[in-house]
């Protein structure tokens, strides 16, 4: 039995409790969430996934963090530096998008090892294997794409992107409506190629059933992949990427109606001020499901600095309702992520995820701020570190800068505001 099934039926899980818990909500607010779809908790039946999260609304805004090997760079070892450290820093989800020579290994250590939900993107392993097989996309066949889909779930993958919306339909209005950058999605590129090579359907769509059943079995959550998502500012908000959602809407429904959790993926590098009306849309065409995003990247002039130009739209994306923030590293367009940039990736999602969790006034969200802030006042520096999203950096700071006396930084010294402060206002008592 699902969560959803569970939800349903009015059966609080274990992991619904440990979401309550970790929410500071009822456990039966949980339950109603999951039962009305609008929150998600991915967790394989075969997997004990120590540290569930709740992804939904009204819940804290959640982010995942991307590892996983290349071809041409990284190792297994890299990758479990990679894992712990986004996990140390407050990752909620890990997904594994390795490409690289030992893919099953990869992923196998990863689920072994995580103590947070795992997701992966099984289209990856499919084209591997079958470029490995048959030396050609064309050929690999669907019972193929089948069986990796139930080895990944039987593993304990707990959530799947499916591209399932890259459905014919938005391909040809690709066609016919080029963009500056047609399909950035590597999963979403890799379909369109054997779509096109063999004159069929998506399988995923045309066999979405069988998917069901198998992420049923297994309590995989579904992740509608954004395989139409914009790659770039110019291209977003299209044909292709709206007629994309509105599948995903139709493909949500009937997901739900099977009793197997789902959340959307959405865009993808998109102007500022077009974010909050692709979080209404997708709300209300993809019946208020969990919206998981990927930046949005709100320019394209930024490399090096992508985990900046991603917080600054998954901030306004989650103040507007979105729940689930992948990260963006500064590697992003560039290589493959080192453990310092999974650092800066997941620091700067956690900003923008805190900052949206403010905004929209989750319960309890606030408090460490006002506690950052009576500790600031105080100039209670060990306080100050131990409340900050990154402890490490802020110590380092404060340790090389060798202020003039213990209570000041070297910013203000003896001129410090707060110093004054307390004896202007003093006086006036």
């Amino acid at each position: 039995m699902t969560q959803l099934e569970s939800a349903r039926e009015g059966r609080i899980t274990g992991e619904m409790k440990s979401v309550a818990k970790a929410e500071n909500v009822p456990a039966e607010s949980i339950r109603r969430l999951v039962a009305e779809g609008r929150a998600v908790i991915p967790a394989n039946a075969r997997r004990n996934v120590k540290l569930p999260c709740g992804i939904g609304r009204g819940l804290r805004t959640k982010i995942n963090a991307n590892i996983g090997t290349s071809r041409d760079s990284s190792s297994v070892a890299a990758e479990m530096k990679k894992m712990r450290a986004a996990i140390e820093l407050g990752a909620d989800a890990i997904m594994d998008l390795s490409t690289g020579r030992r893919v099953g290994q990869t992923r196998r250590s990863i689920l072994a090892r995580s103590s947070v939900p795992v997701g992966t993107v099984p289209i990856y392993e499919i084209v591997i294997n079958g470029l490995a097989r048959h030396g050609s996309i064309k050929d690999i066949t669907v019972d193929e794409m089948f069986a990796v889909l139930e080895a990944q779930a039987a593993e304990g993958v707990d959530f799947f992107t499916i591209h399932a919306g890259v459905v014919r339909k938005a391909v040809e209005i690709l066609a016919e409506r080029p963009r500056v950058l047609d399909i950035v999605s590597r999963g979403g590129a890799f379909l369109a190629d054997w779509m096109i090579e063999n004159g069929e359907e998506n399988p995923f769509y045309e066999y979405f059933d069988r998917v069901l059943d198998i992420a049923r079995r297994y309590d995989v959550t579904m992740s509608l992949g954004d395989g139409m998502r914009p790659g770039a500012i110019a291209d977003a908000s299209d044909a292709a990427q709206i007629q994309e959602l509105v599948v995903l809407g139709e493909l949500q429904k009937r997901s739900f109606k099977k009793g197997v959790q789902v959340m959307i993926e959405g865009p993808g590098h998109m102007p500022l001020d077009q974010i909050e009306a692709n979080v209404v849309m997708q709300k209300r065409l993809c019946h208020d499901a969990p919206f998981y995003v990927l930046g949005p990247l709100v320019t394209d002039i930024a490399p090096g600095y992508d985990h900046i130009t991603s917080a600054i739209g998954g901030a306004i994306a989650a103040s507007k309702g979105a729940d689930f923030l992948c990260y963006v590293t500064p590697a992003e367009h560039l290589r493959l992520p080192t453990v310092d940039d999974v650092r800066e990736g997941v620091i700067a999602a956690k900003i923008a995820a805190h900052a949206a969790d403010i905004a929209k006034g989750v319960a309890g969200s606030a408090k460490r701020d006002l506690e950052m802030s009576v500790a600031r006042r105080k100039r209670d520096w060990k306080k100050q570190f131990s409340i900050a999203i990154d402890k490490a950096k802020p110590m380092r700071y404060r340790k090389g800068s060798r202020p003039g006396a213990q209570d000041v930084c070297t910013m203000c010294g003896e001129y410090c505001s707060i110093k004054l402060s307390e004896k202007c206002f003093r006086r006036r008592v």
